[in-house]
């Protein structure tokens, strides 16, 4: 499977002042999503936190599935993902500490102008895949095991449809993050689910518009988590908590409220 790795680090620059505090690494790594990553928020957000703290954020963006497996492995201090019941799981087996809700957007059907399968204006996201299956339009898939492929895999579920058995004629997997879907389902002209944010952001857009939105079930959690050092001793406790409580305070939340692209807000807080 390839996966789309996306690394952002912001240069630390120590307020512990001169001598050995000042060599002193005051970096962590979150296991995060390509949908945050391509949305631009971590570019945002980081700059502030370290602003605040001095301390380094880097940025692993993967699918949420492997997002997950990287932190059960130990590499990561931090996991924001977008997957409820898998975080939920993660913490229960014990690989996190706690699991927060931090904030959320919605996930959406883009697909062509022509709009092959008569979706558009749609609000019953079931019924929209029923109709692009029934008309074999094209449906270009992450497959990736992340939060938006766990989403899709829901969807058709819930549709009563297996489209794993039309692998390769109109449904197609690309195995990659939602920037990477988007630019290729945009080059075969087939209909894609995407979290908002990304799409906001996304430049190629092409003759491609939302044609589904607005169901309830379309509703998009992200979760923030430290990784429990019982399990992972290397994980960096003090600086990882730091982030997550920085991320949930009103400080955090009101910058992620903060975050627009074109003027239209991309995430929004919902810290308890």
């Amino acid at each position: 499977m390839k996966l789309v790795a996306y690394a952002i680090a912001v240069s630390a620059i120590l307020a512990t002042g001169p001598g050995p505090a000042a060599a002193q690494d005051r970096s962590i790594l979150v296991q995060s999503t390509t949908s945050t990553a391509n949305s631009g928020l971590y570019d945002y957000l980081l700059p502030i936190f370290h602003d605040k703290t001095g301390i380094t954020v880097n940025v692993v963006a993967v699918g949420t599935g492997q997002a997950i497996k990287n932190a059960q492995n130990c590499d990561g201090d931090v996991l924001l993902v977008h997957a409820t019941p898998a975080e939920e799981k993660f913490v229960a087996d014990g690989f996190g500490v706690k699991r927060s809700d931090l904030m959320y957007n919605d996930f959406i059907i883009v697909g062509p102008a022509a709009d092959p399968a008569g979706v558009k204006g749609m609000k019953d996201a079931e019924a929209a895949l029923t109709k692009i299956a029934g008309s074999k339009s094209i449906f270009a898939s992450r497959g990736d095991d992340s939060g938006t492929h766990k989403k899709e895999q829901a969807l058709w579920k819930s549709a009563g449809i297996d489209p794993t058995g039309a692998s390769g004629s109109w449904y197609r997997e690309t195995g990659s993050g939602m920037g990477a879907t988007l630019n290729t389902g945009i080059g075969m002209g087939a209909y894609v689910l995407t979290d908002r944010a990304t799409w906001i952001s996304f430049a190629n857009k092409g003759d491609f518009e939302i044609v589904v939105e607005g169901a309830k079930n379309l509703f998009n959690q992200y979760g923030v988590i430290l990784v429990n050092p019982e399990k992972c001793p290397s994980v960096k406790t003090e600086e990882g908590q730091a982030f997550i409580d920085w991320l949930l305070s009103d400080d955090g939340q009101t910058a992620i409220a903060g975050y627009r692209v074109d003027g239209q807000q991309l995430f929004f807080p919902d810290a308890s």
